[in-house]
């Protein structure tokens, strides 16, 4: 904080210096997280060359700034959420507009990557001098009113994350190396997502063997918990199913292949893929599974008071 004085108390100056991010990626979560951060009184920098006019408008209307590629550098902290599949991308464009600076800003993945990926991906900063980060982001996009989601972040000695946290994130930094918040993230995905494609492919069984009617109703009597978990979630998954195939193998390369369960999670790749077609052609498994859902949920709204 600079303060200037002067003789005239009325004309006295306080000058708040509010940090600059760079977020690429400007999809639900970025966009979402940049408007935070703004919300808060930072400054978001983009790069949206090449980005569609979709991902263009969702920029501009969180607030987000767009700028060349090597004024991304003047952030003090550059972050990346992206599709998994993009991660190692993006690591290696930022390496590039940072190989020419005497002090870089330091870099945070916030990916669905494994442990391994993100060794891959630090890697491609060696010489650079930029300082990588380790994070996860846990939960939904951000929304006014909620404090989440949480950001975990591993590898931050120096608590450069603290701006963050400071401009309205929630941050929990956490003692492991880098890497930690990848496999804790893997572990978390795995279990929420994984029991999201589970209960996808049993609904789909269902509809084609004609059970669908009583599994919803066996599922609503006995196990009501995971009938809105999967009344509320398989519909959100829909528009997420493609970045989502990326994820699932990503968890069988951090699974490895003496784990049995890493086939699973190979499986799931192949469901989400099938349903992210679906959602994007015909959307003949997404009509079977609104079936389902839906008659539960007009079921539901009968009995409410």
């Amino acid at each position: 904080m600079a303060i200037s004085n002067s003789s005239n108390p009325m004309s006295s100056l306080i000058e708040v210096h509010m940090p600059h991010f760079a977020i690429i990626g400007s999809g639900a979560m970025g966009s979402a997280v940049a408007k935070r951060l703004i919300d808060r009184g930072a400054t978001v920098l983009t790069h949206l060359e090449g980005r569609s006019e979709q991902t263009i408008a969702r920029a501009m209307a969180a607030g987000m700034v767009p700028v060349g590629r090597q004024e991304l550098t003047k952030a003090e902290l550059i972050l990346s959420i992206v599709p998994p599949a993009q991660a190692i991308k993006v690591a290696e464009f930022v390496a590039d507009i940072s190989s020419r600076m005497p002090a870089p800003p330091p870099f945070i993945d916030l990916n669905a990557i494994a442990p391994k990926t993100m060794q891959a991906l630090a890697a491609r900063f060696d010489g650079s001098g930029v300082e990588v980060l380790d994070g996860a982001i846990i939960g939904g996009p951000p929304v006014p009113g909620k404090s989440g989601p949480t950001i975990y972040i591993s590898g931050d000695r120096a608590e450069r994350s603290r701006l963050l946290e400071d401009c309205g994130l929630r941050i929990r930094r956490l003692d492991g190396p880098l890497g930690a918040a990848s496999a804790l993230k893997m572990c978390y995905a795995g279990i929420n997502k994984g029991f999201i494609g589970l209960g996808t492919a049993m609904l789909l069984a269902a509809s084609r063997s004609g059970a669908a009617e009583s599994l919803k109703a066996e599922l609503s009597e006995s196990l009501p918990d995971v009938d809105r978990k999967l009344s509320k979630s398989i519909p959100d998954m829909y528009p997420k199913a493609y970045r989502w195939v990326a994820e699932m193998q990503e968890i069988a390369d951090f699974l490895g292949e003496d784990d049995p369960a890493a086939t699973i999670f190979r499986g799931m790749a192949d469901l989400f893929s099938r349903m992210a077609s679906d959602v994007e052609g015909s959307r003949v498994l997404v009509g079977q599974l609104d079936e389902i859902l839906g008659s539960r949920e007009t079921r539901d709204a009968m009995v409410m008071p």
